[in-house]
């Protein structure tokens, strides 16, 4: 492919934060053609050697890195410079004005942000929770649930609660199929959880829907993608969200993380009133 980047990405860890942060420089750029190679847990000067090796293979380099430790991250910047690759540290900078700023030294430990504390502990708890509370499969304990996520079939429910859940938060999430859908002491809410809408577009959620049901190669189910059927789902879930005075988030243009920041933001706030 012509005008075709090899993008490098060398981390001294897993490589989650270059890649987040690669996601999002990209998405700046309209015409970018690019082929990523990963390269995580680079912890020798070694590793570099071998992974220049292949760089001075090919045209059109670029390397993005995150590694702690000053001494190869130093290294790394001097043989680029030698092979005149363009070379850019994503947390150096950073994490040197820190240092600054609070007056301390840096750990430097790579993969410390992947330490087993008690952050970590909640996490795995609020992903279990959140496995077992999807689809309404579970309602003995849903007041322990942080978000309650509720609405029709393919509105980014489950996707969303398992974003959510990564991030710690205990998420149940529970479809609207009929007028019973939603349980009694959800709807009173006596606890005062916070309990969030989702809508979309009955047009989009056909098209979702239809690809589902072409993906599953089922053909039979033909009132799960009629629009009027769906326009009528979608405006009686309005209308269940207006009544229990409920936020509703419209995820037809947004991402499951737009999706998830916009729940965040209304937890945040339902919190702040509790």
């Amino acid at each position: 492919m012509k005008n075709l980047y090899q993008i490098y990405l060398i981390s001294d860890s897993t490589g989650e934060t270059l890649d987040r942060i690669f996601l999002a420089l990209k998405a700046q750029f309209n015409n970018f053609n690019y082929k990523t190679n990963h390269y995580s847990f680079t912890r020798t000067e070694n590793q570099i050697l071998k992974i220049l090796e292949t760089c001075k293979k090919q045209k059109k380099i670029i390397i993005l890195y995150t590694i702690v430790d000053n001494k190869l991250s130093k290294f790394l910047n001097n043989e680029t410079k030698k092979n005149n690759i363009p070379c850019f540290g994503v947390l150096g900078d950073l994490i040197d004005s820190f240092s600054k700023l609070l007056k301390q030294d840096a750990l430097n430990v790579p993969s410390r942000q992947h330490i087993m504390d008690d952050e970590y502990y909640k996490k795995i708890d609020a992903i279990q929770f959140t496995m077992n509370h999807d689809d309404g499969n579970s309602m003995q304990d849903i007041e322990k649930s942080d978000i309650i996520l509720i609405g029709v079939s393919r509105t980014s429910k489950t996707p969303t609660s398992i974003y959510l859940a990564n991030k710690g938060y205990k998420v149940s999430n529970i479809p609207i199929v009929n007028k019973d859908s939603i349980p009694e002491n959800i709807k009173k809410n006596k606890s005062k959880k916070c309990i969030i809408g989702l809508i979309a577009e009955p047009e989009r959620l056909a098209e979702i829907r239809k690809n589902r049901m072409t993906s599953l190669k089922e053909t039979g189910n033909q009132k799960y993608t009629n629009l009027q059927k769906i326009q009528d789902e979608v405006e009686s879930s309005k209308s269940t969200f207006s009544k229990f005075k409920w936020p509703t988030i419209d995820v037809s243009r947004k991402s499951v993380e737009e999706t998830a920041a916009s729940v965040i933001k209304i937890y945040e706030i339902s919190l702040k009133n509790a």
